[in-house]
């Protein structure tokens, strides 16, 4: 009989690095330390490039937007599309070359929700596309980015369902929010950009139901400590992830609903909420920042969301304090994301973990305890 495995994931499933590995070739060694988790690099940017848009889009119909901020939101959509064009590149490669290692990150606790990612990160660009390119198929390209999303949706919720109650209580994690958003993004995607709303009520009652789930969950295990043990402090960055989700839902709802209503705004007040909780507990972030990591690509992607709702709920209500808000949280968004842009060009090289750095070597790497026994498990470290 197979054991379970409680050890780290080899570094040949590419979550983990081991001895042997100055022995690869350059592009080789890429391939095995590079994951899904990237793809927080491409999520930050397209949302930067939905808020500039939604800035260029937000004045009044007599004033035209400054023409510097439409150029800027331009040359930032091509950024992203560029990034996130490498990344899939990059991934498709790794699925073509390291099969196993993203088998093992599908079974990963935390790897497996930034597989959402990609496909959000296609949507939000979707969304914030130059003006210039409304006639790209829309109607196609949707349903292309939202069947994988669907598809895993279903795989990793089944699971949740059908593997016992307590298969949830140990796959829950703070990044299980980007499955969240993800489907909130495609449910906004089809809701503006297309008109499909039935179909963004289907995906957006998904994401709310799991939200509902994973935030009592989350919260649970906070209280008990239980993600003390289980989620290394280099990833924490990652609990900004609890009001990108709210802030998202509020788009999403005014989208379907054509309009910024009460529910948008109770979403909003609630993001506003958990930022504030999580911004006046700068320590639990301290050790985060000490080495940079693709860790630190957490950050903005929830303070754009919550730019982006910031904007949505200043256009509805008007007044001082609301154009007030909107203003600051755009600020920070901005100065975030160019901060974390110029240390990653820097830091170039740090991008990659070294050794044994990896975070996710020391998370639990099964999302479902069943899977250990399974035919295709992953077998523990020599």
């Amino acid at each position: 009989m197979r054991k379970p495995f409680h050890g780290h994931l080899h570094h040949r499933h590419g979550l983990s690095s081991a001895a042997a590995d100055d022995d690869m070739p350059a592009f080789s060694l890429i391939l095995t330390r590079f994951d899904a988790g990237y793809f927080r690099i491409s999520l930050s940017l397209c949302g930067q490039a939905l808020l500039l848009r939604t800035l260029c889009d937000s004045g009044d119909g007599d004033v035209p937007p400054p023409r510097a901020l439409c150029a800027t939101s331009v040359l930032l959509w091509s950024l992203a599309l560029l990034s996130l064009v490498a990344l899939t590149a990059l991934y498709a490669t790794r699925c073509f070359l390291r099969f196993a290692a993203v088998r093992a990150e599908f079974r990963h606790r935390v790897a497996v929700n930034y597989l959402f990612a990609p496909w959000a990160s296609w949507l939000l660009l979707l969304q914030s596309e130059p003006p210039s390119l409304a006639a790209a198929p829309r109607r196609v390209l949707w349903c292309a980015f939202t069947a994988p999303v669907v598809a895993l949706d279903v795989t990793v919720y089944g699971q949740w369902l059908t593997e016992g109650r307590e298969a949830l209580s140990m796959a829950a994690n703070p990044t299980g929010h980007v499955t969240v958003v993800a489907n909130l993004v495609a449910a906004r995607a089809a809701a503006a950009e297309l008109g499909w709303r039935e179909g963004a009520v289907v995906v957006f009652a998904v994401a709310i139901a799991h939200y509902a789930v994973l935030f009592v969950t989350l919260y649970q295990r906070l209280q008990l400590g239980a993600d003390d043990a289980t989620l290394p402090g280099v990833l924490r960055p990652v609990f900004f992830l609890f009001f990108a989700a709210p802030s998202m839902a509020s788009l999403a709802w005014g989208a379907i609903s054509s309009s910024f209503d009460i529910a948008c705004k109770m979403l909003f007040f609630l993001s506003l909420f958990l930022f504030a909780s999580l911004a006046t507990r700068s320590a639990l972030f301290r050790r985060a920042m000490r080495p940079f990591s693709v860790a630190w690509w957490a950050f903005p992607f929830p303070l754009t969301m919550l730019a982006v709702t910031a904007i949505e709920y200043a256009r509805e209500v008007g007044g001082h304090a609301a154009v007030v808000l909107e203003i600051v949280l755009s600020a920070l968004s901005a100065v975030v994301t160019v901060a974390i842009v110029v240390c990653t060009a820097v830091r170039t090289s740090d991008l990659l973990p070294h050794g044994d750095d990896d975070p996710l070597a020391g998370t639990s790497s099964m999302v479902v305890p069943q899977l250990m026994n399974s035919k295709a498990d992953i077998t523990p470290d020599d």
